[in-house]
This record gives C-alpha cells, structure tokens and sequence, in this order.
C-alpha cells in the first residue's frame, strides 16, 4: 500500500480503497492474534508412542526378558518407524516407538495398538498387559498440585486424588490424563498365619482361589410371573473387610467351615510402594499432574483446570485442600509479556532511529507503519499454518529487517523533494508534480529495495532444512521473520 501516495493528492476512491485494505489486514491479524496457540517455548517432542506395562513384583532382569523383549518383538516391521527403545525397572516395562518427523500422530497409536495385541499373546499369563500412554508429549504437563489434610492419612489423600478429584480433571476438555505421586494405594489385604493355615491343611494357592471364586456376581437369566419378568443373579462381590472374613476357604474332617478369619487377619493396608513425595520439608503430600493433549493450548487448557477445581474445593472431604506448585500459564504470560514488551520497545527505538535520521516526521511515520501491519500479516499466516506464538517464534523478530526496503524507498523520495525544491527558479511542488517526483523515486530504488528483501529471506531459507529436534526448535523464528518479510515486501510494492 504505497501510503506515500495518501498524502501527495490520491483521488477519493483510491484513499478509500487504500483504508479499506488498512483496516482489512487490521481487523484479520486482530483476530488471528485473538486465536493464536500461545506457549513458552517450541514444542520439540518427536512423534512418538509409549508403551506402558505394569508387572509388580517382577525384577528389572525379568521385566525385561519376559515383556519388554516381546513387546519389542512385536512392534519391529511398523511402517514409518525411526527407533524403539526401552527401559525396564522394578514392577515397569516402557517402549518407545518413534516414528518419522511428520506422521501423524493418530495413524502412530494405530499401528502400535494393532501390535499391541501380538505382544499380549507373547507376555506370560499374569505377568502384565501392556497398554498406551495417553496422547501427551514432553511439555504436557501444565499443572501440579499436592492434596493435603492434616487430619487424613495418606491413604485417604490418594483415594481422594484418584477417586474423586482425577476422574473430574479428566473430563477437562484438553486434558487426557492425571497422573498421580505419592501416597499410599489402598488394598484389601489378607494377612495369613502361617501356623493357622497349617493347622487347617490348607494352602495359600488354596486361599487365593476361594477369594477369586467368592469375589464375583453371576448372573442366572430371568423366571416369567404373573407377566413379569423377576432376574436371577448372585452378588458376590467383596464391599467390606467383613465380607472377607466370611469367604469360606474349606472345611474340617467333621465339616465345619473354615473361613479367612480363622486362618489370618483381614484389614485395610497399602500396596508395595516405589518412591515418596515430599514438599517444603513438612512430610508426605501426594501430588497430582494434569496432562495436556499433544497440539492444545496449554494456557487455555490450564485455565480450564483451574476452574474445574476451583468448582471442585467446597465439595472435598473437610480438611482436605488442594495446593498448586506449578501452573504452566503462568510462565506462558511471563514469557509472553517479556516478548511483548521487548517489542514494544524494539518498535519504538526504531520509529525514534527513523524520525531521526530520515530528518522528517512525515517520512518517519510512513516507515513506522510498516511494522505494526507486517506483524499483523505475520501473524494472520501464523494462525493459518498451525504455528504457535512462544519466545522463539514472536521474540526473533528484527524490526531493522521489516522496515529496511521501505527506508530505501522513503528516504530516496525525501531527497529528491529535497532536491527538486532547491533547484533555483523551479516552480512550486503542487500535489499532482510531488506525486510524480515520489514516484520516480520509489521507481529508482525499488528493484535494490527488493532485492535487499530478498537477500534477507535467504539467509533464512536453509533453517527450514533443519530436521529433528533442532527443526523443531528454530522452524517458528524462521517462519515468522519470512511472513513479516513478506508481508513487507508486499506492502512495499503494492
């Protein structure tokens, strides 16, 4: 938009066309602004899929010769795979299965849950099942928090994390998994005597199936009476420690019944743990993590967190309160304001470095207008492509770069006016002889102007050839100094 030509005489159509197409790019980068994903940093996490399987009390040797080695095995010959690689600890298996730099991500768990089916068949009975980790990736976790209770054991804090608290963070559009540290997992827990059971003849193998047989419902179809149908079923199912101690586990020479309560103890206890979590110094906290969705808004997403658990503290079993130590938005908006405010005075250094060298108020707020649009063509093409606003992509942009071909063209135009009026008897600049003169100089210059521009855009071009993680993390600076750029080079010869 040659907006030298708005102050040189433009006829009215032409000034309005001119603040139709100004208003235009205005109202559009506004509003692609308005919706564009904003975040700290890039997000670098390959495309990848985990495999999770839990085998507790298994060895890391025996984790990983009876089920990371098949699920290995089966995951070998899937299209567009990089690398599988594996961890095996203590009751855990983890595999990794990366894919290819833009497979997405949906057909990958696609493949991988096919497969998933032939290691099942692999893995030895009761020693696992392997399952998917939720769609997520490094930078996922966007808010953490601790449930504490003075009056409440441990116990009680993680049935109410993953009881009540989780299921409804679930249910938080963007979020795909809570994940949950410390505390104590609570367990019906049989506790036999050894010299009891041996006094019975009974074997513990023996008390596990009676507990197996004894802990079910069964249904028995349906009796017709008088026009109504009555259904027939058994409820067996385990809701209390009294119900263990009635599960029949044999019986004497004279027929007695022997039950759990006569062999051991049956009460509530916690299942083997594998680490602790602790905060401040002051004891035990159990610690909840909400995971985003891979590509969502983490800032959008954690404000939503924050509300659902806002809605969540008055319905919490009294003494029980939960404690955030890490919200992801938080950073985001301190990033973001430092990116802002570096550009704010980036503009303004470079609006005063024009106003005085240029010598000319005029010329210097014709070039000045050429950042706030560019970035507003930027971001309108940010928001098309997917991109994310986040400190590599919004903090490399160089003023200096944007408004380089527009000071070529600008400062020629003032020296020819210049020129022009001090030549001795020349007639007086009327609007249609300034207009020609500014022309004439826009046309002298603008072909090395553009080439400037252009020169620019190539010392950028071979970023986007980058690939893996360094791709990742320089592809939003690149992209976004190519869309101001272009955006003023079109401005500069439109």
């Amino acid at each position: 938009m040659d907006l030298l030509g708005w102050i040189v005489g433009w006829s009215l159509r032409q000034r309005a066309l001119v603040l139709v197409a100004t208003l235009l790019l205005i109202i559009v980068g506004v509003r692609s602004a308005a919706r564009l994903p904003i975040d700290a940093v890039p997000d670098i996490t390959n495309v990848q899929v985990q495999i999770i399987t839990s085998a507790p009390a298994l060895s890391p040797i025996e984790i990983e010769q009876y089920v990371t080695v098949a699920v290995e095995r089966a995951m070998t010959g899937i299209p567009r795979v990089e690398e599988v690689r594996s961890i095996s600890k203590y009751g855990l298996s983890v595999v990794t299965v990366v894919f290819k730099e833009g497979t997405d991500i949906y057909f990958a768990r696609q493949m991988v849950s096919e497969r998933i089916r032939d290691a099942e068949d692999a893995i030895p009975h009761g020693y696992g099942r392997p399952e998917l980790a939720p769609i997520s990736t490094g930078l996922g976790e966007v808010f953490q928090f601790v449930v504490r209770g003075e009056h409440h054991s441990l116990m009680d804090l993680e049935e109410t994390l993953d009881w009540y608290i989780s299921p409804q963070l679930r249910a938080v559009p963007g979020i795909v998994e809570v994940n949950s540290f410390g505390g104590e997992d609570k367990q019906y827990q049989v506790v036999i005597d050894p010299k009891r059971l041996q006094a019975a003849a009974l074997s513990v193998g023996q008390v596990v199936q009676a507990l197996e047989r004894a802990n079910a419902n069964a249904g028995g179809g349906y009796l017709e009476h008088n026009r109504e149908q009555v259904v027939i079923g058994t409820v067996g199912l385990v809701t209390s420690l009294d119900d263990l101690r009635s599960v029949v586990v044999g019986a004497t020479p004279q027929g007695v019944p022997i039950t759990v309560a006569n062999i051991g103890d049956v009460r509530f206890g916690a299942r083997l743990r594998r680490g602790a979590a602790t905060m401040d110094g002051k004891g035990e906290v159990v610690v909840g993590v909400a995971l985003m969705l891979m590509g969502d808004s983490s800032r959008v997403v954690t404000a939503r967190v924050k509300a659902r658990l806002e809605e969540l503290k008055p319905t919490l079993p009294p003494g029980i309160v939960i404690e955030p130590y890490y919200d992801r938005s938080e950073m985001v908006n301190r990033t973001i304001r430092t990116v802002v405010k570096n550009l704010i005075e980036g503009a303004a250094l470079v609006i005063v470095v024009l106003l005085v060298l240029l010598g000319d108020v005029r010329a210097g707020l014709i070039v000045a207008c050429t950042i706030p649009l560019a970035m507003l063509f930027a971001i309108t093409l940010m928001w098309l492509t997917g991109a994310s606003g986040n400190l590599m992509s919004l903090g490399a942009i160089d003023f200096g770069l944007i408004v380089d071909g527009a000071v070529i063209i600008v400062e020629n135009a003032v020296r020819r006016l210049g020129e022009t009026h001090a030549q001795p008897g020349a007639p007086p600049l009327t609007g249609e002889r300034r207009r020609a003169v500014i022309q004439a100089a826009a046309v002298e210059v603008r072909s090395a102007s553009v080439f400037g521009e252009l020169i620019i855009a190539v010392v950028y071009l071979p970023i986007l050839a980058l690939r893996g993680i360094e791709g990742k993390l320089f592809h939003p600076m690149a992209r976004t100094v190519l869309f101001a750029l272009l955006g003023a080079l079109a401005l500069l010869n439109s």
